[in-house]
């Protein structure tokens, strides 16, 4: 605990990292039975914005990422995994999906879900397995770009579309870094 915080104000910081809700986290902390929702969300603002209590929730913040070892780096990797997934690679040669094994690191991670169904034909005792269905769920490709874009800053309403006439002004802008060149 931090020796500049009462024990409330590092009950509260606490509970704010963990569920990232200032109005919840000032009940925990707090006696606020008989406050009205508005006065605990002023009270729980006002904490949350005190410099020694922001400090600490900052503190706990780093720990928690440095103990699950989350930083931007591992977050664009991955984002990049989702974005850039190229699906021909949990295939074989012949179009057969590859066993899970075998599948590259890239892809097995931009797999959300699998489903195996074997397929039979005939009844009772005459009943024999003649195939496999599989199911492969992937993770969401475009959600995954645009969080990418939005962490590396590329606002998406910026982004050119193909194959779209370019506005008058980024024509002139790309005339003019084409001349410069």
């Amino acid at each position: 605990m931090s020796e500049t915080l009462t024990p409330k104000q590092e009950k509260f910081a606490q509970k704010f990292v963990e569920i990232d809700n200032a109005s919840e986290s000032y009940r925990f902390a707090y006696d606020a039975e008989n406050m009205s929702d508005e006065a605990i969300a002023v009270e729980a603002c006002r904490l949350r914005d005190n410099p020694k209590v922001a400090l600490r929730i900052e503190e706990l913040r780093k720990y928690q990422l440095k103990r699950h070892e989350a930083t931007a780096d591992r977050v664009i990797a991955e984002l990049a995994r989702l974005a850039f997934l190229d699906i021909r690679k949990a295939f074989d040669e012949e179009g057969n999906l590859k066993p899970i094994h075998e599948l590259d690191d890239d892809t097995a991670a931009a797999i959300s879900g699998l489903e195996v169904e074997t397929l039979f034909e005939g009844k009772g005792s005459e009943r024999e397995a003649v195939g496999r269905l599989h199911k492969i769920k992937l993770s969401d490709k475009k959600g995954a770009l645009d969080s990418l874009a939005k962490t590396l800053g590329i606002a998406p309403d910026k982004l050119i579309v193909m194959n779209q006439p370019l506005p008058e002004e980024d024509r002139a802008l790309l005339d003019e870094y084409t001349k410069a060149k």
